[in-house]
This record gives C-alpha cells, sequence and structure tokens, in this order.
C-alpha cells in the first residue's frame, strides 16, 4: 500500500529535514523490519503470538493468552498502528476491560500488551514500553488458607461412599488420592500403574493432563510444566485402595484413574464431577485446592518444615523469601505418617 507522506516547517529546507526525518521513523534502521511504527497492531499480535508460541508456554497459557489477544487486544487495538501505543491508550484500555471482565481478565490483557510492546521494542518500533508506564492493577485482598481439619476429611471421604453418582464418577477414589498426596486434580489423572509401587508404598509423578486445542489431551511432562517431578511415600490407607483396585492386567487399562470409557481424564470435566458431589456432600465451600491445603496444615501442625511441604506439594519454593530450587527428590517428607489420621 503506497502512502501519502507529508510534514511542514517553516523554510524549504526545514520541511524537507522533518520528512526526512518522519520517512526514517516509519521503517526506523532495519527497512525490512516486521514490525514497523506503522504496522498495526493485530499485526504486532500476531506477530508476538508466533513468537511465544513456539516457546515454551504450558497449553493452559497459551490459551489464556490467545483468548485475551481475540476478545481483548484486537477488536480495540487491533486497527490502531504501532506508534499510537501510549501509556494513555493502554491505560484506557485496561480500565474499560476491568469494568466488563474484571482484574484476573485485566491482568493478563497487561500481560499480552506488555509482551507485544516488548517485541515492537526489540524491533525499533516503539521507544519505550507504555505498558510500564499504566497504573498497576489491585485486587481485592487474597484470602487466608481454607484447610479441613482431619474429622471433616475422613467425613468427606465417607460421605462421598454413600453418593452413587459420585460413586459411579471415580469420584471417592480420586478424593482419597489427592488428600493421600497433594496432588493437583491433573496429577492424579495422569498417574499410571508404572507410576505405583505396591509394595515399597510410593507413587512417583512427572506430567499432568492438559488439552491443548486442537489436539485433545495429553499428558505434559516437560520443564515448562509446574509439575515437578518426584517420588512420595503413601499413608497405609492409600496403599490399601489402590490394590483393591488394580486391575489384574493393567497393560488393558494402564493409567489408575482412567476416563469412564478409558484413556486420559478430563481434568476440566472432573472439576465440575467433583463439584457436584461437594455440595450434595455438603461441602460446598470445598474446591480442590483445599485438599492440597489441608495436606500443607497437617504437615505443618505435625512440626515438619515448609521445605517439606514444597517437596510433598511440588512448589518450587517454600515461600517467597526461601531460597529457588526444586526436585530435590525427597520419597519421605513424614507426610504419609501425618495423613494416616485420614484412614
Amino acid at each position: 500500500m503506497t502512502r501519502q507522506v507529508q510534514r511542514n516547517g517553516p523554510t524549504e529546507n526545514a520541511a524537507k529535514r522533518a520528512l526526512t526525518e518522519a520517512l526514517r521513523d516509519r521503517v526506523r534502521i532495519d527497512g525490512g523490519a516486521e514490525i514497523t511504527p506503522e504496522s498495526r497492531v493485530d499485526a504486532l499480535a500476531e506477530a508476538w503470538w508466533s513468537e511465544i508460541n513456539d516457546g515454551a508456554k504450558s497449553p493452559g497459557t497459551l490459551r489464556a493468552y490467545r483468548d485475551r489477544l481475540d476478545r481483548q487486544v484486537k477488536p480495540s487495538l487491533g486497527s490502531l498502528r504501532v506508534r499510537e501505543l501510549s501509556t494513555g491508550v493502554v491505560d484506557r484500555h485496561l480500565k474499560a476491560v476491568r469494568e466488563r471482565h474484571g482484574v484476573a481478565v485485566t491482568k493478563l490483557v497487561r500481560t499480552v500488551l506488555s509482551g507485544m510492546c516488548g517485541l515492537a521494542l526489540r524491533h525499533d518500533a516503539l521507544d519505550r514500553n507504555p505498558v510500564r508506564d499504566a497504573p498497576r492493577l489491585s485486587g481485592t485482598p487474597k484470602k487466608d488458607p481454607v484447610a479441613l481439619i482431619a474429622p471433616q476429611a475422613r467425613q468427606l471421604r465417607a460421605l462421598l461412599t454413600y453418593d452413587d453418582v459420585a460413586v459411579r464418577r471415580d469420584i471417592p477414589d480420586l478424593v482419597s488420592a489427592m488428600f493421600a498426596t497433594g496432588l493437583r486434580i491433573g496429577e492424579v489423572c495422569a498417574l499410571g500403574w508404572d507410576d505405583v509401587d505396591l509394595e515399597a508404598g510410593t507413587v512417583r509423578t512427572a506430567g499432568m493432563v492438559v488439552r491443548e486445542r486442537g489436539k485433545g489431551l495429553k499428558i505434559r511432562r516437560d520443564q515448562s510444566s509446574k509439575v515437578k517431578g518426584r517420588r512420595l511415600r503413601l499413608p497405609t490407607w492409600a496403599v490399601e485402595m489402590l490394590r483393591r483396585r488394580r486391575p489384574q492386567d493393567t497393560t488393558s487399562e494402564p493409567l489408575v484413574f482412567p476416563a469412564a470409557k478409558g484413556g486420559l481424564r478430563d481434568p476440566s470435566n472432573t472439576q465440575a464431577d467433583l463439584k457436584e458431589a461437594l455440595i450434595a456432600s455438603g461441602y460446598e465451600w470445598v474446591t480442590s485446592h483445599v485438599f492440597r491445603k489441608t495436606v500443607a496444615s497437617m504437615m505443618d501442625e505435625a512440626g515438619l518444615s515448609s521445605r517439606a511441604a514444597a517437596d510433598q506439594l511440588g512448589h518450587a519454593k517454600p515461600s517467597m523469601t526461601s531460597d529457588r530450587y526444586y526436585g530435590r527428590a525427597i520419597v519421605d517428607t513424614g507426610a504419609a505418617d501425618v495423613l494416616e489420621d485420614l484412614g
């Protein structure tokens, strides 16, 4: 597309200089750069997406970023030129997104816009990242962690066994596995019988079931996943539960908690089934994350260290002030003895 460019000046030479500078700024140093100040924001968005899509982001993160591009960024800002991405434009856009969609979505949009502007900066299409100067978002204060006490956990496990729908959906044993290990739903759904050693009373985890857009369910095991490989010792009641449900031939169904028709179990669908079962049992305020907090709370009350709890739950760091490390591979963190009380 050919565009007419003009600049004014008090003299002919001044106007020529202004025009020369304007043409220079349009293409900057690299005339063949993919992104220039005159590029449209939607082109910048797709260039940034191509860059991160070839990286090591998890499917969930990529899905969230793509949704923000398609739903908030491109519809509102896509027709602008890159040079028009000022701090004021970004600030007004973020405020509008917050009013319509809330703080959580707005923070993701801010992250996406910051990444896009960072790419434009590397292409010399922007002099600075305007997102950095936009006001920070503040949400509601975080609530204190909520956990179950041992009697509540035992009662919940018992109530689930009386729920015919929950039993049919294989919820009771799955909940027991989460209480016994502190694993996330995606991690439990990824467990195979090859990961379980009933003689040693341990379970190995190093993956999580995720859904990739256009590809379906898969077990993600690479380093970009938040799952840290570790082997954990189980309380005896969990070993007995696994021994009871273990099939004679694990080659026909290698997964510990498969879908109803076999194969990988969808964590999102399992979350919905679990929520329904929790409401029916009178524990509607409980989520799957409360199970992990229960494990951590019981370890803390028993005097076990935060580092041991981080190993049990697979956290990269025990606290904000702890050293950054993970994968310490402690088999016996002490959780198995503490969690015996849930049996």
